[in-house]
C-alpha cells in the first residue's frame, strides 16, 4: 500500500511512500529497543550536545523544511519557517534544562537518606497530526530523548515526507541509529504497535475520537498515555479592553496556520458594551487577509490541508447558518481547484449550533455577544473542551483573577493569544485531553519517578 502526499492547493500528487511492512515494523521495534537500552546510559551532557546539533540543523535547513510543509499541507511558507525556528528553540531548551529537571531530589523523611530519581520508561510511541507537522513532533521528541527514551513516530499519512525529513534530522545530528524512527502505517497497524511490549507509553495529538481510541487501547495494556486533543478556546473581550489590540492579536490567534490549530481562538465572547465596535473592526481586519498560494509573500490564508477537511468545515458553517447564524464575511466555498475556504466570521451563534458546540478547524471565527463579565465566563466554560483561553482587559488584577480562578482550562492568557511555549506546561482538561507537554512537567510525563529510601543498619 502506498501513502500519497497531495498538494492541497493543486491536488497534484507530490510523492508516494510505501507503507512500512509488518516485518519492517518488527525489525524497527527491535532495533529501537536495543538503541534505547544503550541510550539510557548516556550522560545528559552527551545527549545535550546531540540535541544542540539538531537545533543547528533545523535552523540551517529551515527553508527546505518549511517548503515541505507548504507542499504537503498548505502551510504558509513564512509560518513554516517560524515553526522550524520554534522546534530549534525547544531542542535548545531541553538540552540546557533536562539535567536539572531530572536531577535527583532529596526528600526529608524518617530515613537516613531518601530521595526521588527519574529514569526513562523506554520507547514512546507518538501519534502526531498534520497541522504543525514539525512542531508537534519536536515538542514530544526533544524532552523524550533528553530523558533517555527512544521515539517511534506514527505521523499523519498526508505529511509522510515531513515524517521522513524529521527522522533524517536526528540521523544527520549523529543521534544513535534507530533511536528515533518513523513508521508509515495505518490505524490497525498502529494499534498493534501500541500493544507491543517494547512500547512503554504513547502520546497523541489528534481529534477527540482518535484520542478515545488510543486511550482505550493504552488502557488495555496499562501503558502511560498523554492526550492533546481538540479545543474551542474562548477569547473574552471585556468592556475595558484595548479593542484595537484585541482585534490585532485575535486575527493572528484565529487565522494563523489558516485556522488549523487546536489552540486557536475560536469563540470570540464580547461584552455588549464594546461588541459593535469589536465586530466592525474585526470584520474589517478579516477582509484584508489575502487567500492564495501559501508560498507567495503577503498571503495569510492558504488551502486547508485536505479537501475532505475543507468540506467538513463548509458543512459545519452551513449547518450553523441554517440554524440561524449570520455570515458577516466569507462562508462560501470558492470556485476553482484547491482545498480553499475563505476567512469567515459568524455572528448570532447560539447554543445547539455546530459553531457553538463543535470545533471548527479552519479559518472561521464565531462572535458571541454577552451582557457582562459573569456571562462571558459562563459561556467560556460552557463547552466540553478545556484547552486554553484568553481574557482582554486593561485591569491586570481583574484579568489575572479570571484567568487563575474562573476559566476552566489547561491554560489562560491575559491580553495575549493562547500559545505553546517550551518553558510552560501545555495540555487540557475534559475532552481536550490529559497529561502535559513542555516545561518541567512535560519531560517528567514519560519517566519512572523512583522513590529511594535508605536507612542505617
Amino acid at each position: 500500500m502506498m501513502f500519497k502526499s497531495i498538494n492541497p492547493m493543486t491536488g497534484a500528487v507530490i510523492a508516494e511512500y510505501a507503507q512500512t511492512t509488518p516485518a519492517e515494523v518488527q525489525n524497527i521495534l527491535e532495533q529501537a529497543q536495543q538503541a534505547q537500552q544503550a541510550w539510557r546510559k548516556v550522560c545528559f551532557e552527551e545527549r545535550a550536545g546531540l540535541m544542540l546539533n539538531v537545533a543547528d540543523l533545523l535552523v540551517t535547513n529551515k527553508q527546505q523544511y518549511a517548503e515541505m510543509m507548504t507542499n504537503e499541507m498548505g502551510k504558509i511558507t513564512a509560518q513554516g519557517i517560524a515553526e522550524i525556528e520554534k522546534c530549534a528553540w525547544v531542542c535548545r531548551f531541553y538540552a540546557e534544562q533536562a539535567a536539572q529537571f531530572l536531577g535527583s531530589e532529596d526528600i526529608e523523611t524518617d530515613a537516613h537518606h531518601s530521595f526521588v530519581s527519574y529514569h526513562p520508561l523506554g520507547i514512546v510511541l507518538a501519534v502526531m497530526p498534520w497541522n504543525f507537522p514539525f512542531w508537534q513532533v519536536f515538542r514530544f521528541a526533544a524532552p523524550g530523548l533528553m530523558a533517555g527514551n527512544g521515539c517511534i513516530l506514527k505521523h499523519a499519512r498526508n505529511v509522510s515526507g515531513c515524517a521522513l525529513m524529521i527522522e533524517s534530522v536526528f540521523r544527520e545530528a549523529n543521534f544513535p541509529e534507530h533511536l528515533f524512527c518513523s513508521l508509515l502505517i495505518g490505524i490497525p497497524e498502529t494499534t498493534r504497535v501500541l500493544q507491543d511490549p517494547r512500547i512503554a507509553a504513547v502520546t497523541i495529538t489528534s481529534s477527540v475520537n482518535a484520542g478515545r481510541t488510543v486511550a482505550t487501547e493504552a488502557g488495555k495494556v496499562l501503558k502511560k498515555c498523554v492526550l492533546e486533543l481538540g479545543g474551542a478556546d474562548a477569547f473574552i473581550v471585556l468592556e475595558d479592553a484595548d479593542i484595537d489590540k484585541a482585534v490585532e492579536v485575535g486575527i493572528i490567534g484565529r487565522f494563523q496556520n489558516s485556522g488549523q490549530s487546536c489552540i486557536a481562538a475560536k469563540r470570540f465572547i464580547v461584552v455588549k458594551a464594546v461588541y459593535e465596535e469589536f465586530k466592525q473592526k474585526f470584520v474589517t481586519a478579516v477582509s484584508r487577509l489575502k487567500m492564495g498560494d501559501p508560498s507567495e509573500e503577503g498571503i495569510y490564508i492558504g488551502p486547508q490541508a485536505r479537501m475532505d477537511l475543507r468540506d467538513v468545515l463548509a458543512e459545519q458553517v452551513q449547518r450553523s447558518v441554517i440554524a440561524g447564524a449570520s455570515v458577516l464575511i466569507g462562508g462560501e466555498v470558492p470556485e476553482g481547484e484547491g482545498a480553499f475556504y475563505p476567512p469567515t466570521v459568524l455572528a448570532n451563534v447560539k447554543p445547539g449550533m455546530a459553531a457553538w458546540s463543535e470545533e471548527l478547524f479552519g479559518p472561521v471565527a464565531t462572535l458571541i455577544c454577552v451582557a457582562d463579565e459573569a456571562e462571558a465566563i459562563q459561556v467560556a466554560n460552557g463547552t466540553d473542551f478545556g484547552l486554553s483561553g484568553s481574557i482582554w482587559t486593561q485591569d491586570l488584577a481583574r484579568g489575572e483573577r479570571i484567568a487563575t480562578n474562573q476559566i476552566e482550562s489547561g491554560a489562560a492568557f491575559v491580553n495575549d493569544m493562547s500559545r505553546s511555549d517550551p518553558r510552560m506546561p501545555f495540555g487540557g482538561i475534559r475532552q481536550s485531553g490529559y497529561g502535559r507537554e513542555l516545561g518541567i512537567f512535560g519531560i517528567r510525563e514519560f519517566v519512572n519517578i523512583h522513590s529511594v529510601w535508605v536507612n542505617k543498619l
